[in-house]
């Protein structure tokens, strides 16, 4: 596995604004057709607490509804391919995960510890669709581990060589199975996914939003409302105006508590550890 690098500031800031560019391109044809998205997590956090990135966190998260995320894959080739272009599963099939990105085009990002994936790669923001779930909270808790060993299973690529003794074993048998068969259970929780159902919502191929935050009741903890998605906001984020939710009070609290109050320096943590990164003008640094 090769070592880490580290982005030095003036890379750092770079990288933000090279996702920037990819927020606009996509809000551009958002806008052109009506698609709800809101940024979420950490970038919601920025656009209300710093009016943009928040300074140590270079990354940057959409969240949209199943439906509003399926009719954006239809026009995503209306972006600018200079700029970016959509990646799933679905426009390469060597990417595991159960969510998109917004590739820069030109770019190369990759992880430390998946160097030896076969999905395209570069500098990228997640689109995290978001998915009914059962009513009852009895069938939400259900559906978390279902979709757990799912996520797994995916991710055991990865895990089979990061790992060792026992647990590399583990997941090398994980690794047998076919991602499609994977993708064809995620994709029966997807087409009962309407955005006018009561159902509240989560991404499924990620960790349950709601258990960032420890306090979060039993019952709120692995879903959301859809009006989150839905009741939405013009925000500034790095001098543009960007949606997201309306009811970010409410978000943020679920997701971080006090989360106005900034962070001890230590756990100011950047992205995810890189081997190797290239931007559009530069050369690739390893």
């Amino acid at each position: 596995m090769s070592k880490a690098k580290e982005l030095t500031p003036e890379q750092f800031r770079k990288m933000q604004l090279t996702e920037l560019d990819m927020l606009v391109e996509f809000d551009k044809v958002c806008r052109k057709h009506n698609i709800n998205y809101v940024l979420f997590g950490g970038s919601l956090l920025g656009a209300v607490r710093h009016k943009g990135y928040i300074p140590w966190d270079d990354d940057a998260d959409i969240g949209m509804l199943r439906e509003d995320y399926d009719t954006f894959k239809k026009y995503a080739s209306e972006m600018n391919s200079e700029i970016c272009y959509f990646q799933d599963h679905d426009t390469d099939p060597e990417y595991r995960w159960g969510y998109g990105k917004l590739r820069r085009t030109n770019t190369i990002y990759v992880r430390v510890g998946q160097e030896h994936l076969k999905n395209k790669t570069g500098i990228f923001v997640d689109v995290f669709p978001m998915d009914d779930v059962p009513l009852s909270t009895l069938g939400q808790i259900v559906q978390d581990r279902k979709v757990y060993c799912l996520r797994k299973i995916l991710w055991s690529e990865v895990a089979r060589v990061q790992s060792t003794g026992f647990m590399k074993l583990w997941y090398s048998v994980l690794a047998k199975i076919p991602v499609e068969w994977v993708f064809s259970r995620l994709n029966k929780y997807a087409v009962k996914s309407k955005n006018i159902t009561p159902n509240r919502v989560r991404c499924l191929s990620f960790p349950a939003t709601g258990t960032l935050y420890k306090k979060n009741s039993l019952k709120t903890r692995y879903s959301m409302p859809k009006s989150w998605f839905t009741n939405r906001a013009e925000y500034l984020f790095e001098g543009r105006l960007l949606y997201s939710s309306k009811e970010y009070d409410e978000v943020l609290k679920y997701i971080y508590g006090k989360y106005m109050e900034l962070p001890p320096k230590d756990k100011r943590e950047q992205h995810s550890p890189f081997s190797k990164i290239k931007f559009q003008d530069e050369e690739m640094i390893v």
